[in-house]
């Protein structure tokens, strides 16, 4: 059965779909196993926790009979990506409004060196190019009514994906099997993905939210998700914050990919298992503890990261 049939089956079945458990290491010190859940194998261009995100979203949108899907994003947006990839095969126009007005100036250009937009593109959404002042204003009503009387009637996806619908979806990552796990780790960049976790985790296991971001605000965020309290938010290996990196993690995931056979991501999954082996490292964890990553995919972005590399004169991720 091809991705995109795959893809189209669980949604219209609204059945939830598990992916595979992958062992990665054992650290023999601590007598500490490590596993990652591939969620980036369930479709080929709608991968791990966006497939989750969207599930439902898409799912509502056509129950509502709404014509159009509108989101928001940055110009290397995986959720931006995904939601045109789901648009095209369910039909659903999208509208992806995108923070940076100057890069509509030369739109072709912009396609030209933005394999994220070049991907959307080609998959049909349309861009509404918007200045980082104006995108600040995203959730406000009097703003998302402006686009209202420019675009008709849509469904509106938030920026990241993450609401209710979001949070169901991504409650179905975890299998039965995983509550054999003690901790569950994932990266976190809205906290939706996060939230569902742990709203499906088991009471005697401790979910790891690894920040993508600075701050601790994300922390307010889960919590809106989520009453459980079998939760922490790691919020010290951000490599400087949102999209940033350094020598240090190109060569974390060059190695990754060389030992394990697997693609990481330099903005979440990347920092994600970074944090894991540092952790271990630094006894974080108590001895004979079972670890659960969860690959939430993001794995177009690296063609965009790599051009800033190679810009910066970095070495290059190994795709």
């Amino acid at each position: 059965m091809n991705a995109e049939r795959n893809f189209d089956l669980i949604f219209n079945k609204n059945e939830a779909v598990f992916s595979r458990n992958d062992f990665i290491k054992k650290f023999e010190k601590q007598n500490i196993e490590v596993w990652l859940k591939r969620e980036d194998l369930l479709h080929a261009e709608v991968s791990g926790n966006k497939f989750r995100k969207l599930k439902y979203n898409v799912l509502k949108a056509k129950a509502l009979q709404k014509s159009q899907i509108l989101t928001f994003g940055g110009a290397f947006s995986n959720h931006i990506a995904a939601t045109a990839a789901a648009g095209r095969i369910h039909n659903i126009p999208t509208i992806g409004v995108i923070r940076g007005e100057e890069l509509k100036k030369d739109l072709q250009k912009t396609l030209k060196s933005n394999p994220t937009l070049k991907f959307a593109s080609e998959n049909g959404m349309q861009f509404h190019f918007i200045s980082r002042e104006d995108f600040r204003r995203k959730n406000d009503s009097d703003f998302v009514e402006s686009l209202h009387h420019e675009f008709g009637d849509f469904y509106l996806i938030p920026e990241g994906g993450t609401n209710e619908l979001a949070i169901r979806g991504c409650e179905e990552i975890l299998s039965e099997s995983d509550k054999e796990f003690d901790v569950i780790c994932v990266a976190s960049g809205t906290g939706g993905t996060a939230s569902g976790l742990i709203n499906a985790s088991a009471e005697n296991q401790k979910v790891l939210a690894f920040s993508a971001l600075k701050g601790e605000f994300l922390k307010e965020e889960i919590s809106h998700f989520s009453n459980k309290k079998n939760w922490t938010l790691v919020s010290d290996e951000h490599f400087g914050g949102y999209a940033k990196i350094n020598e240090e993690l190109v060569s974390f995931i060059n190695d990754f990919k060389t030992e394990f056979g697997i693609q990481l991501d330099p903005i979440y999954t990347g920092k994600m298992m970074f944090g894991i082996f540092d952790l271990i490292e630094k006894n974080h964890f108590p001895e004979n503890s079972r670890i659960l990553a969860i690959h939430t995919g993001g794995l177009q972005g690296i063609a965009g990261m790599n051009r800033y590399l190679e810009k910066k004169k970095m070495s290059l991720i190994i795709e």
